[in-house]
């Protein structure tokens, strides 16, 4: 599934592209996560915790979810989900909307309660995996694993910033419905 556009969220959604491509597209030879090589890479950190762009993100991300029925929160790995579900709980509870959040942890924690998901009970509880920009999958993959373990349902992934590199495949493949808010041809690195 690609994006939609609610309560007017096209002027959000293409402002956050316009800081997306000044603030976090930087141009050069870089290794991902994957090992894979790319000439750009998309640091989304630069502006999830930026005080003008955070809302923005919130906005257009809640206009992406927003026909996804019954979901009680939001989150995923740490750290590059974090920033974006905090943006939703916030967005949507100024819109009315009761979006929890949660944190999940790399490792369980070896201390306290040696919890790896941290935030409300999600038992039973249907819960999207939030990414800001998802190259192969891996993350949403190990945040689902975790979540599952907890009892969590999971509704579906949603990523900021979708790289077109196998990520919704594999996602698919574990039957998990994937959303983007933005993808290559927005921010013009189709062919970069």
């Amino acid at each position: 599934m690609n994006h939609g556009s609610a309560q007017g969220g096209d002027d959000a959604r293409n402002r956050l592209i316009d800081y997306i491509s000044s603030d976090a597209v930087f141009h050069g030879d870089f290794t991902l996560t994957s090992g894979k090589k790319a000439t750009y890479y998309v640091d989304l950190r630069k502006v999830s915790l930026d005080h003008r762009v955070a809302p923005l993100i919130g906005q257009v991300m809640l206009d992406l979810i927003g026909e996804i029925p019954d979901v009680a929160a939001v989150g995923g790995m740490t750290m590059g989900a974090d920033p974006v579900a905090t943006a939703v709980l916030h967005q949507g509870a100024a819109r009315g909307l009761a979006y929890d959040a949660f944190v999940v942890r790399k490792e369980p924690k070896d201390h306290g309660r040696g919890k790896q998901v941290e935030g409300p009970d999600l038992a039973g509880k249907r819960v999207i995996v939030l990414e800001d920009t998802s190259t192969t999958g891996g993350s949403p993959l190990q945040a689902i694993e975790a979540l599952r373990k907890v009892g969590a349902e999971i509704a579906a992934v949603a990523v900021v910033v979708d790289r077109d590199t196998g990520a919704r495949e594999v996602i698919e493949a574990e039957g998990i419905p994937y959303y983007y808010a933005i993808g290559l041809d927005d921010l013009g690195l189709r062919d970069a």
